[in-house]
């Protein structure tokens, strides 16, 4: 197994896609961090207090570092596995590795430091934007509250989390580009909205709770989609959405394993 997961992790890191959706990342996320910061501190009060104050508006921004960020490290999760069937490197790599649930495995776990770094930057880029405005013209950056650095640092493990989960669902999608265009439309179009048209109504208001990125956010413990702040009154229990989240990962992981991993290659 460790030969495996030093191969998988060298598959990874050796190739340029991973620090240039890293780059992506930062620049994205900083610059979200930039107009979520100026808009919270200058937006003019609206009547019935919907905009953010205090710790509230700081987790709020923060969080987004899950709410939005986490398409990257499902992309870079899902080419560690799609780039072996789209380079037809599948057949050489099931050759030196033949177990294929210890292939399947070390791919997964290579995937953990690189989400991790892909969670220490995007955290980084969010603070780096938001936190300035918020300190100089708001209420406060929070960034020596237990609560907020425990939001920090939370999300930092939980991108990690969907690096894993891009791995096991391009197990289930081989295909680069249609893992891509799916991750893209879920992550920034179909989840977004199932959250918000869920959330509006009482009879399936709590299905909401059991999406991925809601799942996520409960890790955290803050989200920038529930009551449009930061707080947790609309999210799972945190142990109940760390079970979820990793439910996804197995699922789709055993899923992939005898589906795609269960065919012949060559």
């Amino acid at each position: 197994m460790r030969a495996a997961l030093v191969a998988e992790y060298r598959k990874l890191v050796t190739t340029r896609m991973w620090w240039v959706l890293l780059l992506a990342c930062a620049a994205y996320l900083g610059f979200i961090g930039v107009v979520l910061g100026f808009s919270f501190v200058f937006a003019p009060e609206q009547e019935g207090g919907a905009t953010l104050h205090g710790m509230d508006a700081a987790t709020a921004i923060y969080s987004l570092t899950n709410g939005i960020g986490y398409v990257f490290p499902l992309v870079i999760g899902s080419l560690a596995m799609t780039t072996e069937f789209r380079h037809q490197t599948i057949t050489q790599s099931l050759l030196v590795e033949p177990r294929r649930g210890v292939f399947l495995g070390a791919k997964l776990l290579a995937t953990v430091p690189v989400g991790l770094l892909y969670g220490l930057v995007a955290t980084a880029a969010v603070v780096a934007g938001s936190a300035p405005l918020l300190a100089g013209w708001g209420d406060g950056a929070f960034l020596s509250d237990g609560e907020v650095l425990e939001v920090l640092a939370l999300s930092v493990v939980v991108i990690a989390g969907w690096a894993v989960v891009g791995v096991a669902f391009g197990s289930v999608v081989p295909n680069q580009v249609a893992a891509i265009v799916v991750i893209l439309a879920f992550t920034q179009l179909v989840e977004p909205i199932a959250r918000i048209a869920l959330g509006a109504f009482d009879s399936v208001d709590q299905v909401a709770k059991f999406l991925p990125g809601a799942a996520a956010d409960g890790v955290v413990g803050a989200s920038f989609f529930s009551s449009y702040g930061g707080g947790a009154g609309d999210l799972l229990p945190r142990w109940a959405a760390l079970l979820v989240l990793l439910g996804y990962a197995g699922v789709l992981a055993l899923v992939g394993r005898y589906t795609t991993l269960r065919r012949d290659v060559g």
